[in-house]
Protein backbone atom coordinates (compact mmCIF):
# COMPACT_ATOMS: atom_id res chain seq x y z
CA UNK A 1 0.00 0.00 0.00
CA UNK A 2 1.51 3.50 -0.70
CA UNK A 3 2.03 5.74 2.02
CA UNK A 4 2.09 9.56 1.98
CA UNK A 5 4.45 9.26 5.07
CA UNK A 6 7.57 8.47 5.97
CA UNK A 7 7.44 5.41 8.62
CA UNK A 8 10.40 4.29 10.87
CA UNK A 9 10.27 0.78 12.01
CA UNK A 10 12.50 -0.69 14.95
CA UNK A 11 12.19 -4.66 15.01
CA UNK A 12 15.54 -5.93 17.81
CA UNK A 13 13.55 -9.26 18.49
CA UNK A 14 16.41 -10.93 16.44
CA UNK A 15 19.41 -8.94 17.67
CA UNK A 16 22.31 -11.30 18.92
CA UNK A 17 24.55 -10.43 21.85
CA UNK A 18 24.80 -6.91 22.37
CA UNK A 19 23.87 -5.94 18.87
CA UNK A 20 20.92 -4.15 17.24
CA UNK A 21 18.95 -5.36 14.32
CA UNK A 22 18.94 -2.92 11.67
CA UNK A 23 16.32 0.15 11.53
CA UNK A 24 13.82 -0.18 8.52
CA UNK A 25 12.01 2.40 6.67
CA UNK A 26 8.53 1.92 5.37
CA UNK A 27 9.40 4.96 2.66
CA UNK A 28 6.60 6.96 1.40
CA UNK A 29 5.60 7.29 -2.71
CA UNK A 30 4.53 10.41 -3.04
CA UNK A 31 17.79 13.85 34.19
CA UNK A 32 16.01 10.99 35.50
CA UNK A 33 14.88 11.43 39.09
CA UNK A 34 13.25 8.81 41.85
CA UNK A 35 9.47 8.47 41.27
CA UNK A 36 6.79 7.19 43.29
CA UNK A 37 5.30 4.01 43.12
CA UNK A 38 3.04 3.58 39.88
CA UNK A 39 -0.83 2.68 40.16
CA UNK A 40 -0.77 -0.87 37.94
CA UNK A 41 -2.40 -0.45 34.66
CA UNK A 42 -4.84 -2.91 33.27
CA UNK A 43 -3.17 -4.93 30.55
CA UNK A 44 -4.40 -5.63 27.50
CA UNK A 45 -5.65 -9.52 26.54
CA UNK A 46 -2.02 -11.55 26.48
CA UNK A 47 -3.06 -12.71 22.87
CA UNK A 48 -2.15 -8.97 21.41
CA UNK A 49 1.11 -9.06 23.58
CA UNK A 50 2.97 -8.95 20.03
CA UNK A 51 1.02 -6.62 18.46
CA UNK A 52 3.24 -3.87 17.06
CA UNK A 53 3.19 -0.14 18.18
CA UNK A 54 2.53 3.28 16.36
CA UNK A 55 3.52 5.94 17.73
CA UNK A 56 2.61 9.38 16.86
CA UNK A 57 4.69 12.57 17.81
CA UNK A 58 4.48 15.70 18.99
CA UNK A 59 5.24 19.51 17.29
CA UNK A 60 9.03 20.46 16.83
CA UNK A 61 10.03 16.77 16.48
CA UNK A 62 9.68 13.98 14.50
CA UNK A 63 9.46 9.75 15.15
CA UNK A 64 12.87 8.91 16.04
CA UNK A 65 14.14 12.10 17.67
CA UNK A 66 15.89 12.11 21.01
CA UNK A 67 15.05 15.52 21.85
CA UNK A 68 11.18 15.64 21.78
CA UNK A 69 10.31 12.39 19.77
CA UNK A 70 10.88 8.49 20.44
CA UNK A 71 14.20 7.73 20.48
CA UNK A 72 13.93 6.88 24.19
CA UNK A 73 10.95 4.24 23.47
CA UNK A 74 13.76 2.21 21.55
CA UNK A 75 14.29 -0.77 24.10
CA UNK A 76 10.68 -1.64 23.67
CA UNK A 77 11.64 -3.41 20.15
CA UNK A 78 13.06 -5.95 21.92
CA UNK A 79 10.10 -7.54 22.64
CA UNK A 80 7.77 -6.33 19.38
CA UNK A 81 7.78 -4.13 16.08
CA UNK A 82 7.54 -0.59 16.50
CA UNK A 83 6.28 2.13 14.03
CA UNK A 84 7.26 5.62 14.26
CA UNK A 85 5.31 7.45 11.95
CA UNK A 86 6.79 11.29 10.85
CA UNK A 87 3.74 13.44 10.11
CA UNK A 88 3.62 15.49 7.06
CA UNK A 89 6.04 18.35 7.33
CA UNK A 90 8.09 16.31 9.63
CA UNK A 91 11.13 14.25 9.33
CA UNK A 92 11.54 12.22 6.09
CA UNK A 93 7.69 12.96 5.46
CA UNK A 94 7.00 15.28 2.46
CA UNK A 95 6.37 18.70 2.53
CA UNK A 96 2.28 20.04 3.82
CA UNK A 97 1.09 23.69 2.84
CA UNK A 98 -0.69 23.29 6.35
CA UNK A 99 0.07 20.25 9.30
CA UNK A 100 -3.60 19.23 10.00
CA UNK A 101 -4.56 16.67 12.97
CA UNK A 102 -7.40 15.28 10.65
CA UNK A 103 -4.50 14.57 7.93
CA UNK A 104 -2.41 13.00 10.09
CA UNK A 105 -5.17 10.65 12.10
CA UNK A 106 -6.25 9.81 8.01
CA UNK A 107 -2.68 8.72 7.79
CA UNK A 108 -2.40 6.89 10.72
CA UNK A 109 -5.85 5.11 10.06
CA UNK A 110 -3.55 4.20 6.23
CA UNK A 111 -0.35 2.99 8.23
CA UNK A 112 -2.70 0.87 10.80
CA UNK A 113 -5.02 -0.63 7.26
CA UNK A 114 -1.41 -2.24 5.84
CA UNK A 115 -2.26 -5.97 5.05
CA UNK A 116 0.45 -7.08 7.69
CA UNK A 117 -1.05 -4.98 10.34
CA UNK A 118 -4.44 -5.87 9.83
CA UNK A 119 -3.62 -9.85 9.75
CA UNK A 120 -1.96 -9.07 13.16
CA UNK A 121 -5.57 -7.48 14.30
CA UNK A 122 -4.21 -3.94 14.37
CA UNK A 123 -1.66 -2.36 16.40
CA UNK A 124 -1.37 -0.55 19.91
CA UNK A 125 -1.29 3.66 19.51
CA UNK A 126 1.25 5.60 21.30
CA UNK A 127 0.60 9.74 20.39
CA UNK A 128 2.23 12.74 22.45
CA UNK A 129 0.59 16.20 22.64
CA UNK A 130 -1.07 16.95 19.20
CA UNK A 131 -0.06 13.19 17.66
CA UNK A 132 -2.23 12.02 20.79
CA UNK A 133 -5.35 14.03 19.19
CA UNK A 134 -4.40 12.39 15.49
CA UNK A 135 -4.14 9.14 17.64
CA UNK A 136 -7.79 9.87 19.22
CA UNK A 137 -9.55 10.80 15.97
CA UNK A 138 -7.72 8.05 13.89
CA UNK A 139 -8.86 5.15 16.58
CA UNK A 140 -12.76 6.47 16.36
CA UNK A 141 -12.62 5.98 12.48
CA UNK A 142 -11.18 2.76 12.87
CA UNK A 143 -11.52 1.23 16.15
CA UNK A 144 -11.44 -2.32 14.52
CA UNK A 145 -7.14 -1.76 13.58
CA UNK A 146 -6.55 -0.31 17.06
CA UNK A 147 -5.35 -2.73 19.93
CA UNK A 148 -4.75 0.14 22.94
CA UNK A 149 -4.31 3.83 23.00
CA UNK A 150 -1.64 5.21 25.23
CA UNK A 151 -1.78 9.29 24.95
CA UNK A 152 1.57 10.97 26.75
CA UNK A 153 0.51 14.60 27.62
CA UNK A 154 -2.53 14.66 24.99
CA UNK A 155 -3.50 18.32 23.56
CA UNK A 156 -7.11 17.29 23.01
CA UNK A 157 -8.00 20.65 24.84
CA UNK A 158 -11.73 20.38 23.73
CA UNK A 159 -12.37 17.15 25.17
CA UNK A 160 -11.65 19.05 28.74
CA UNK A 161 -13.30 22.47 27.86
CA UNK A 162 -15.31 22.16 30.41
CA UNK A 163 -12.51 22.39 33.04
CA UNK A 164 -11.63 25.81 34.41
CA UNK A 165 -8.37 25.57 33.20
CA UNK A 166 -8.87 24.92 30.46
CA UNK A 167 -11.92 26.85 29.48
CA UNK A 168 -9.71 29.78 30.35
CA UNK A 169 -7.10 29.10 27.56
CA UNK A 170 -9.46 28.03 25.03
CA UNK A 171 -11.29 31.60 25.89
CA UNK A 172 -7.87 33.42 25.08
CA UNK A 173 -6.93 31.76 21.95
CA UNK A 174 -10.14 32.00 20.65
CA UNK A 175 -10.61 35.77 21.56
CA UNK A 176 -7.55 36.51 19.39
CA UNK A 177 -4.82 35.39 21.18
CA UNK A 178 -1.54 37.34 19.55
CA UNK A 179 -0.46 34.44 16.60
CA UNK A 180 3.13 34.49 15.14
CA UNK A 181 4.24 37.96 13.78
CA UNK A 182 5.41 38.48 9.96
CA UNK A 183 8.56 38.12 9.63
CA UNK A 184 9.56 35.64 12.54
CA UNK A 185 11.77 32.90 11.23
CA UNK A 186 11.86 29.23 12.54
CA UNK A 187 14.80 29.84 14.66
CA UNK A 188 13.76 32.65 16.62
CA UNK A 189 10.31 30.52 17.43
CA UNK A 190 12.90 27.68 18.51
CA UNK A 191 14.46 29.80 20.74
CA UNK A 192 11.54 31.77 22.14
CA UNK A 193 9.42 28.74 22.37
CA UNK A 194 12.12 27.29 24.59
CA UNK A 195 14.63 29.55 26.20
CA UNK A 196 12.19 32.04 26.39
CA UNK A 197 10.46 29.97 28.83
CA UNK A 198 13.42 28.88 30.97
CA UNK A 199 14.36 26.08 29.10
CA UNK A 200 17.44 24.48 26.83
CA UNK A 201 17.38 25.73 22.85
CA UNK A 202 17.90 22.22 21.20
CA UNK A 203 20.81 22.43 18.48
CA UNK A 204 18.53 24.54 15.44
CA UNK A 205 19.55 22.10 12.25
CA UNK A 206 17.94 22.33 9.11
CA UNK A 207 15.63 18.75 10.13
CA UNK A 208 14.59 20.86 13.62
CA UNK A 209 14.13 24.11 11.97
CA UNK A 210 11.83 22.59 9.06
CA UNK A 211 9.97 21.04 12.01
CA UNK A 212 9.53 24.43 14.00
CA UNK A 213 8.41 25.77 10.36
CA UNK A 214 5.81 23.00 9.92
CA UNK A 215 4.41 23.59 13.57
CA UNK A 216 4.28 27.40 13.33
CA UNK A 217 1.76 26.41 10.56
CA UNK A 218 -0.43 23.96 12.11
CA UNK A 219 -3.66 23.88 12.30
CA UNK A 220 -4.98 25.19 15.52
CA UNK A 221 -5.60 22.46 17.87
CA UNK A 222 -8.48 23.55 19.59
CA UNK A 223 -10.21 22.81 16.63
CA UNK A 224 -10.11 19.51 16.81
CA UNK A 225 -13.54 18.06 18.03
CA UNK A 226 -12.90 14.83 19.61
CA UNK A 227 -15.66 11.93 19.24
CA UNK A 228 -15.20 10.59 22.74
CA UNK A 229 -18.63 8.68 22.77
CA UNK A 230 -17.35 6.24 19.94
CA UNK A 231 -13.74 5.94 21.47
CA UNK A 232 -15.84 5.25 24.41
CA UNK A 233 -18.01 2.93 22.43
CA UNK A 234 -15.34 0.59 21.24
CA UNK A 235 -14.05 -0.34 25.30
CA UNK A 236 -10.78 0.46 23.87
CA UNK A 237 -7.85 0.24 26.85
CA UNK A 238 -6.38 3.25 27.57
CA UNK A 239 -3.29 4.95 29.77
CA UNK A 240 -2.62 8.53 30.10
CA UNK A 241 0.47 9.66 30.98
CA UNK A 242 1.23 13.08 32.11
CA UNK A 243 4.17 14.81 34.08
CA UNK A 244 3.73 16.90 37.57
CA UNK A 245 5.32 19.25 35.98
CA UNK A 246 6.66 20.55 39.25
CA UNK A 247 10.54 21.13 38.23
CA UNK A 248 9.12 23.04 35.19
CA UNK A 249 9.82 26.87 34.24
CA UNK A 250 7.25 28.46 36.08
CA UNK A 251 5.61 30.33 33.06
CA UNK A 252 5.75 26.85 31.21
CA UNK A 253 3.94 25.45 33.78
CA UNK A 254 1.15 27.73 34.22
CA UNK A 255 0.10 28.24 31.01
CA UNK A 256 1.27 25.13 28.93
CA UNK A 257 1.93 22.54 32.32
CA UNK A 258 -1.62 23.26 34.35
CA UNK A 259 -3.93 23.04 31.41
CA UNK A 260 -2.68 19.50 29.93
CA UNK A 261 -2.61 18.08 33.59
CA UNK A 262 -6.24 19.31 33.41
CA UNK A 263 -6.43 17.56 29.98
CA UNK A 264 -5.01 14.45 31.31
CA UNK A 265 -7.43 14.15 34.20
CA UNK A 266 -10.54 14.61 32.23
CA UNK A 267 -9.51 11.98 29.53
CA UNK A 268 -8.74 9.30 32.23
CA UNK A 269 -12.14 10.04 33.53
CA UNK A 270 -13.81 10.27 29.96
CA UNK A 271 -12.61 7.63 28.67
CA UNK A 272 -12.19 5.09 31.50
CA UNK A 273 -8.51 4.84 31.27
CA UNK A 274 -6.03 4.85 33.80
CA UNK A 275 -3.76 7.68 34.89
CA UNK A 276 0.16 7.66 35.31
CA UNK A 277 1.76 10.79 36.55
CA UNK A 278 5.73 11.27 36.46
CA UNK A 279 7.86 13.68 37.26
CA UNK A 280 9.09 16.28 34.84
CA UNK A 281 7.20 17.60 31.60
CA UNK A 282 8.29 15.11 29.08
CA UNK A 283 7.85 12.02 30.24
CA UNK A 284 8.67 9.90 27.76
CA UNK A 285 12.10 11.38 27.12
CA UNK A 286 13.14 12.70 30.96
CA UNK A 287 11.98 9.20 32.63
CA UNK A 288 11.96 6.93 29.83
CA UNK A 289 12.93 3.69 31.58
CA UNK A 290 9.78 4.43 33.83
CA UNK A 291 7.53 5.22 30.95
CA UNK A 292 8.70 2.27 29.11
CA UNK A 293 7.75 -0.13 31.76
CA UNK A 294 4.07 1.25 31.81
CA UNK A 295 3.81 0.33 28.51
CA UNK A 296 5.14 -2.77 28.91
CA UNK A 297 3.03 -3.58 31.41
CA UNK A 298 -0.02 -2.01 29.83
CA UNK A 299 0.58 -3.68 25.96
CA UNK A 300 0.85 -7.18 28.21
Amino acid sequence: MALAVHVTVWDDRDQVGGGRAPTASMVPVTPVTPVTPVTPVTPVTPAAAAAPALFIHNIFSWGSDSTYGFAGQRPLADGRRLLLMDRRGYGDSPDTARSDFDVDAEDVVKVLGDGALVRLGGAHLVGHGNGAVAALIAAARRPDLVRSLALIQPSAFTAAAHHPVVADLLDRVRDGAPGIPDGVTPEQYLRASTEGLGMAVPEPTPRRLRAVATSMRERPIWEAEIPLEVIRGAALPVLVICGTWERAPAAYREHVGLPLMAVAESLTDSLGGRLLRVPGYYPHTQESAVVNAALREFWG
